[in-house]
């Protein structure tokens, strides 16, 4: 288990600062907030240490991975790796819990066992997920749905030994849980799906000790109102989830309405051409993206931020043990299978709510249930083939290929290829403009990028009070928050419309740098494709 974990802290720190290439917006926002956390326990925007969500760019982030970067700002300081370090460092321990998982999940099995049987099970679920894409892409950025995964694995790993081992667990379990949905706002959606299952499972240990779970619930509701409140009883807490959810799409109404209007609006018209049958033959098609095959074995994510793009979420072979390992589940009759099982079923109920689907940060609580089906499946094939030694070899040659070729892939081609999307340019163009900034009258900054102030506060390490207090900041009418300007800076569509005062500095898009002003450099992405004109100019 100690290489295992070592392997996996090597893939999840290697580099960890410079690949991914850049910080995109959302982490450079985590980071920022936490270092402001760090210096003046209150948010960017003055909130004293926010309890359900971090405002940010009006998307209302929730507040654990915030708090989890502060210690790690401290000690590493602001920079990129200090940002990125907690979702590596849980990503490392998930790895550690898929083991433990595994183990309680089977060693009541008669499908395994003996002891050393039971650890190697283990030992190959915790190594598929140290070695798996999905769960490396995740744990090298500063993703909040990799923190909140691991909340969940702990949560159920804890109620696992509250069912088997102590009633005690049942509340650490829920705190775990509860955790997750304070870390991820997926995890507000597959929370209440996986206690169904967890309650199903496990019922008769639940009524055997209701006194505990009596008190736990009241805690833990207690701990949850708050939440509750917000992302129910608030424009703010419900924005989110009205962005990007199927069910504020027209489309599927529009739809209902010709049809029924081409049947003249008849009753029965009504009944077969009603608009929730239209949102729900949607939903079904998005909930069956989860599974297709190639998202999972072809090419992952389309996002080039939440996959490579020349994998799959999961290696080829995992196909055939992931198969293998959902036959020998119910072909020997696992005392667990169900929880299994339906923890895979469940898990794109809420990403299936989304327009975009399949989306591997929404359904990352998925794992590690196709490591544990490919850990249980290969060992099982290994019992039953004939000829050990060459099955062993086929295995090892493959997915050695296919891991060195993802390796390859991550390390050399895809941060040149896809350095854009990260926002490669940012910090350059920080660092060309940060020793100019004191004899500078005011800096000139296009948005065309998206969100350009959070990398001047960020690599500036500008003080968070003298921010707040220079801050010019508008809240649209859909309540997205968009900073103008602080200090020397504003942050414009259009450069050129700016009056010039003084002297001024520019960082625009390549050849809109106003007349009369001088080039100082173009910034190019690592694909070598221009992405900032530097430039300067005086009255």
């Amino acid at each position: 288990m100690i290489l295992i974990i070592v392997l996996a802290g090597f893939l999840r720190l290697y580099k960890l600062g410079s690949i991914p290439p850049s910080l995109y917006w959302d982490e450079a926002s985590l980071g920022y907030n936490a270092y402001s956390i760090l210096k003046t326990a209150r948010d960017e925007y003055g909130k004293f240490l926010p309890l359900t969500n971090f405002a940010a760019f009006g998307d209302y982030k929730p507040p654990g991975y915030i708090y989890m970067t502060v210690p790690s700002i401290a000690v590493f300081g602001l920079n990129e790796f200090a940002i990125r370090f907690p979702s590596a460092f849980f990503g490392v321990l998930t790895v550690l819990l898929t083991y433990f998982l595994t183990k309680k999940l089977l060693e009541d099995s008669s499908l395994i066992t003996h002891h050393s049987s039971l650890k190697n099970v283990a030992l190959l679920a915790a190594f598929f997920l140290a070695i798996s894409p999905w769960h490396i892409q995740f744990s090298r950025g500063a993703f909040e749905a990799n923190l909140g995964l691991f909340f969940s694995v702990l949560g159920i790993w804890l109620f696992l030994k509250f069912a088997k081992d102590n009633p005690l667990w049942i509340l650490p379990s829920a705190l775990s849980l509860l955790a997750g949905m304070y870390t991820f706002t997926g995890q507000r959606l597959f929370v209440p799906f996986i206690l169904i299952v967890l309650a199903i499972q496990f019922r008769k240990r639940i009524f055997q000790h209701l006194n505990f779970v009596a008190v736990t619930a009241v805690i833990a509701g207690f701990l949850f109102w708050p939440l509750l409140v917000f992302t129910t009883q608030t424009i703010e807490g419900r924005l989110r989830f009205d962005e990007v959810t199927i069910f504020k799409d027209l489309q599927p109404i529009n739809e209902s309405i010709k049809y029924r209007e081409s049947d003249n609006f008849s009753w029965w018209a009504d009944l077969v051409h009603n608009r929730r049958l239209f949102y729900g033959y949607q939903y079904l098609i998005h909930y069956f993206d989860a599974f297709n095959p190639n998202f999972l074995f072809t090419r992952g994510d389309v996002n080039p931020r939440l996959s490579i793009g020349e994998v799959g979420e999961l290696y080829y072979l995992d196909l055939l043990f992931i198969l293998a390992g959902i036959y020998f589940l119910f072909a020997a009759k696992l005392k667990y299978r169900f929880l299994i099982i339906a923890w895979l079923i469940v898990s794109p109920l809420g990403p299936a709510m989304a327009r975009e689907t399949p989306h591997a940060l929404r359904m990352i609580h998925i794992l590690p249930t196709f490591q544990i089906l490919s850990a249980i499946g290969l060992y099982h094939l290994y019992q039953i083939v004939r000829y050990k030694k060459l099955f062993i070899t086929f295995t090892f040659l493959l997915l050695t290929f296919n891991f060195l070729y993802y390796l390859h892939m991550y390390w050399v081609h895809w941060p040149l290829n896809y350095s854009g999307a990260w926002q490669y340019g940012y910090k350059q163009a920080v660092e060309r403009i940060k020793p100019l900034y004191d004899q500078a009258d005011q800096v000139v900054v296009t948005k065309s990028l998206g969100r350009p102030y959070i990398y001047f506060l960020l690599y500036m390490r500008f003080d968070p009070q003298d921010y707040r207090e220079s801050a010019q900041i508008i809240k649209d009418r859909f309540f997205f928050i968009n900073v103008e300007g602080f200090d020397k800076f504003k942050f414009v569509d259009n450069p050129s419309a700016v009056p010039s005062n003084g002297k001024t500095l520019y960082v625009v898009s390549p050849g809109q740098l106003p007349a009369g002003s001088q080039k100082l450099l173009t910034i190019n992405d690592l694909g070598n494709l221009p992405v900032f004109d530097i430039g300067e100019g005086s009255i």
